[in-house]
């Protein structure tokens, strides 16, 4: 059984990366020249990359993130790489302002936005729940909430230039694993909320696209300390990941899966084996390293 797995997983998903990526030839960097993008949670990490590859591509920037240090020497960065503009306001997204604060820095400085990309994420840690429920609500003001509210606030300056909206999600919204409760509650959410904001604009026929993007293990510097000494698998790296993402905004794609064959084959074995599935995952943690 287990060889046949081995054999299995991959091939099928090679057949699920095709299928979802069999478009990505159609991109072209020139597509993101000259666009008002922001980037949340850009300091470092994705974040940081994606801001590298869209100065590259000589869009304009505003970026956002907690550490207004880290921010500036990414803006300095994005300026040497040949942004068209780059610029930050720093902040915490569970400030209710900070959002508002965001976007009219966006409409005063551009006169409108054509890509608003939600990657941000509160701290959390990597165990068993502690019922904590203060945490909890914390984590969905940060991961979920303020991504409604900077949605929300764009979504004018979107309508106008027939923008995208990309969320960096995670593959822990989409099945629930263990130890991380607080953070999958936050991804789901996410998931729920963006999947029926779509439905809602393809009926009232607004032209903004939602790319919902779906990672794996990543190997920022954040997801290695947290999880490394626990997860047996070896991270992805943060920058092909970060030019996946921007590629399927800029293709308008419903979703990213990245790495994509070990997410697709995840979700499609999900969906006819579940409790599989769940033995699969249990069995891949270094229990024994987790704290309690």
């Amino acid at each position: 059984m287990g060889l046949l797995l081995k054999i299995f997983i991959p091939l099928l998903g090679a057949a699920l990366a095709f299928y979802f990526y069999s478009a990505s030839e159609n991109f072209n960097e020139e597509m993101l020249r000259g666009k008002r993008v922001i980037v949340t949670g850009a300091s470092s990490g994705i974040g940081e990359q994606m801001a590298y590859h869209l100065a590259r591509m000589e869009a304009h920037l505003l970026l956002t993130a907690r550490t207004e240090a880290k921010l500036q020497k990414v803006v300095e960065r994005c300026l040497e790489l040949g942004a068209a503009s780059a610029r930050y306001i720093s902040g915490s997204m569970d400030s209710p302002s900070l959002p508002e604060q965001v976007l009219r820095e966006a409409e005063n400085t551009w006169g409108g936005l054509d890509m608003l990309i939600l990657n941000h994420i509160g701290q959390s840690g990597f165990g068993y729940f502690n019922g904590d429920v203060g945490h909890v609500r914390k984590l969905m003001e940060t991961n979920f909430l303020s991504y409604v509210a900077l949605a929300t606030a764009a979504l004018p300056m979107l309508k106008e230039s027939e923008g995208s909206i990309v969320v960096v999600s995670s593959v822990a919204g989409r099945i629930g694993g263990p130890f991380t409760a607080p953070y999958s509650a936050t991804k789901f959410a996410l998931d729920g909320f963006f999947s029926s904001l779509r439905q809602e604009f393809i009926i009232d026929k607004v032209n903004v696209s939602i790319t919902l993007c779906i990672l794996g293990y990543i190997n920022t510097e954040s997801a290695v300390r947290t999880v490394s000494h626990v997860i047996r698998d070896t991270p992805a790296p943060k920058e092909e990941c970060a030019l996946e993402i921007i590629r399927g905004g800029a293709l308008r794609r419903r979703e990213v899966h990245y790495p994509s064959r070990a997410v697709s084959s995840m979700l499609l074995i999900r969906s006819f084996a579940p409790e599989f599935l769940d033995s699969i995952i249990r069995s891949s943690y270094r229990v024994e390293n987790v704290r309690r």
